[in-house]
């Protein structure tokens, strides 16, 4: 990688890099762990939640005409983040209220970050380097000018369009053998613009801080940054043991050193009043299951990542508690009746294209009977985007064994 030109620091970038240096040695240990999760070695490129392998398998499947890979790869070529006439739409600072309400910038930034990633996928299976040009002019237009993200949904926006930024980043670094001159300063986007947004996380929502660990986990792989990676895991391992409930945890859910929910009335308002908790139930459940889909998909992202990099979280707690709560939803968005004790025999439904990573790594790799979540995704199939940080996951995990 070019050296990255010079540019000042702003203070939030400063501030995470004090943070990481004095923090590391005393990560967040939460539940399902002994201990912070090393970074490899040395970090696996293509990397950020898919692997260069599954990606040639996926090429593979496309260009022998299977499904559902071949139709996964038509819906996405069909998709306007797919165009090779798109134009970015960067600005120095973006600014997205409740609902992104103000939207000054918050659609343009999540759309073009996933623009950038379909634009590298479709590098990758037509390896027609249009695609290729068209990522690095989108990555390139906003690396030049952004600098902030503000208002009060500054930290869901960063999380979003950073979940994306660097899976696209990866593919086209590590598997393009065309130039990109602006890697470099594509480079301290992430670093000064994102982390500092997204390192404390949220002791508030589960799907906010899960979002948040997914964009910083991907951000660090790709920049190579241990310290970044390490303490995003472990606040990871915190979280996901507070988002989905399972029996073994007791009468009580598990909750974040830092929420202060120390009594049983204050964990039930936390999770929309819900009291009676059984197996798969998530902080979200109650609410939506658009919002449990985000912190669901996240999860299987971090996970997938997680795998590449040399351990399987799939095997340990947190495969546990992403397997069972992918089966409670599914289970209830395939329209069991919803017994009064569950939300008050009221959902409100929609779980989104999120579960294809979760199912190919736990039912398909691991061997696990998932056959409500099974069913809901091939239902589902083809799994396209959720247009803020979602895409093209039939293409690149549906029955994917590598």
């Amino acid at each position: 990688m070019p050296p990255a030109p010079a540019r000042r620091r702003g203070p939030r970038a400063a501030l995470f890099a004090a943070l990481t240096t004095a923090l590391v040695g005393t990560l967040l240990l939460g539940p399902d762990t002994g201990r912070a999760e090393a970074a490899p070695a040395a970090f696996v490129h293509p990397g950020v939640t898919v692997s260069r392998a599954q990606l040639d398998f996926a090429r593979g499947r496309v260009a022998a005409g299977a499904q559902p890979w071949k139709g996964a790869f038509d819906q996405m070529t069909a998709s306007r983040y797919a165009d090779l006439n798109r134009t970015p739409e960067p600005r120095a600072v973006v600014e997205c209220g409740s609902y992104s309400r103000p939207d000054h910038g918050c659609t343009d930034e999540r759309e073009d970050a996933l623009a950038a990633y379909t634009q590298a996928l479709a590098w990758y299976v037509t390896r027609d380097e249009r695609h290729a040009r068209k990522a690095i002019e989108l990555m390139d237009a906003w690396s030049a000018v952004l600098r902030d993200h503000t208002d009060s949904n500054a930290p869901l926006q960063t999380c979003w369009a950073g979940s994306s930024w660097p899976k696209a980043a990866e593919i086209i670094k590590h598997t393009y053998p065309g130039t990109w001159a602006g890697s470099g300063r594509f480079a301290t986007m992430p670093r000064d613009v994102y982390l500092p947004e997204i390192v404390n996380g949220s002791n508030s929502n589960g799907n906010w801080e899960l979002s948040m660990t997914e964009a910083a986990v991907g951000i660090s792989v790709f920049l190579e940054d241990k310290a970044a990676y390490d303490r995003a895991m472990a606040r990871f391992r915190a979280r996901t043991a507070a988002y989905v409930y399972l029996a073994s945890d007791g009468d009580l859910p598990k909750t974040v050193p830092g929420q202060n929910l120390d009594t049983r009335d204050e964990i039930v308002r936390y999770r929309q009043g819900q009291s009676t908790f059984v197996t798969g139930l998530t902080q979200k459940t109650c609410r939506d299951f658009t919002h449990t889909g985000y912190g669901l998909s996240a999860v299987s992202h971090v996970a997938g990542t997680s795998r590449i990099q040399g351990q399987d979280l799939y095997g340990t707690g947190v495969g546990e508690r992403l397997r069972h709560a992918l089966g409670f939803q599914a289970k209830d968005e395939r329209g069991t009746a919803v017994p009064s004790r569950l939300c008050g025999g009221s959902l409100h439904l929609g779980l989104g294209p999120v579960t294809e990573v979760g199912l190919d790594a736990l039912h398909h790799r691991l061997g696990h009977a998932m056959t409500n979540t099974q069913a809901l995704t091939e239902r589902n199939r083809q799994a396209g985007s959720n247009n803020l940080f979602v895409a093209w996951e039939t293409l690149t995990h549906g029955d994917n064994p590598a």
